[in-house]
């Protein structure tokens, strides 16, 4: 199996889940083929990747122990796939979210590389029994599912096809975390993986409160950025139950275990996103902040700026 000595990654795919990649790949000091369809796109997206590295490394946060322009060093751009796949012993595939899309890049890839090139899909909602039915050789295949922007936000989800082997998720893991992410072990394929299952719940659940008039977008949003999310950036569900009783979780469930099954059960029913009512809900987080591209884009900024001040908080605790 390939082996974290082979220094060439290649990632298909320019886009923001792309260079994020490619950044943090580099990071760890591997050579980074990036390649695209689009003529010229890769080319574009290291000078995008330059202007984020320069402003980092200014910031006292860029990754690695590398200097930004030795890392951009280690970037190249292709339109040629062949060309971008030569001599990678992984691959990391960030085209977007059409299932079609990725089974033909899959199987464009397979003819190029060899049999011991690891296959990995950055799907967010696609399950690898879909994305990889149309390769020959699925025992190397396997989703690493970043959370946005991959760079601020470390978490990897590896998903396993049913027949990936265990030395393709191990050397997976080991590559994750030489490269500083925080990867995490599915034992199994399931829809929507571990993240987005536990964020529909929560989404489920705030959008319910607003529906029935219990509580408005702004103060819902309120309970997790100024309340779980305090402890959530540091410690899970699990361990915040463990601690927050005093002979751990088995104690916990003693003490609170009926009242949460009392108010799981008081849940209703899924929302319906797309009704007359739903309308309401999304123009009163318009009024908080406008939909439009300006407005979106400086959120959007903010909140990366924000991401990389925790970031650097929690990599100094």
């Amino acid at each position: 199996m390939s082996s974290l000595n082979m220094k060439i990654i290649t990632v298909i795919g320019s886009g923001l889940i792309g260079r994020s990649w490619a950044m943090v790949f580099a990071s760890g000091g591997f050579s980074v083929r990036i390649y695209d369809n689009q003529q010229g796109q890769a080319a574009k997206a290291i000078k995008e990747i330059k202007k984020q590295m320069e402003e980092l490394e200014e910031a006292g946060m860029l990754r690695g122990e590398l200097t930004s322009t030795q890392q951009l060093s280690l970037l190249s751009s292709y339109d040629d796939l062949a060309q971008a796949l030569e001599g990678a012993f992984f691959v990391q595939e960030c085209v977007f979210e059409q299932l079609e899309v990725k089974q033909s890049v899959f199987q464009d890839i397979e003819c190029l590389v060899g049999k011991d090139v690891i296959l990995s899909s950055s799907t967010s909602c696609l399950v690898p029994s879909s994305v990889f039915s149309k390769v020959q050789n699925r025992s190397r295949c396997l989703v690493s599912h970043p959370v946005n922007p991959p760079y601020y936000v470390k978490l990897v989800e590896l998903v396993p096809h049913p027949e990936t082997t265990t030395a393709v998720v191990d050397t997976t893991h080991a590559l994750m975390t030489k490269v500083g992410q925080a990867p995490i072990r599915l034992k199994k394929e399931i829809d929507g993986f571990a993240l987005n299952r536990v964020q529909s719940a929560i989404i489920a659940e705030s959008w319910r409160l607003v529906q029935d008039g219990i509580i408005s977008v702004k103060d819902v949003d309120l309970v997790m950025s100024e309340g779980l999310g305090m402890r959530y950036a540091f410690i899970g569900p699990m361990e915040t139950m463990h601690l927050n009783a005093p002979e751990g979780l088995g104690d916990y469930m003693k003490r609170y275990g009926e009242g949460v099954t009392r108010v799981l059960n008081s849940f209703g029913p899924v929302p319906d996103f797309f009704s007359k009512g739903a309308k309401s809900i999304i123009n009163e987080m318009c009024e908080l902040i406008p939909s439009d591209p300006q407005h979106l884009s400086a959120r959007r900024e903010r909140r990366d700026q924000l991401l990389m001040g925790l970031a650097k908080l929690k990599k100094d605790h």
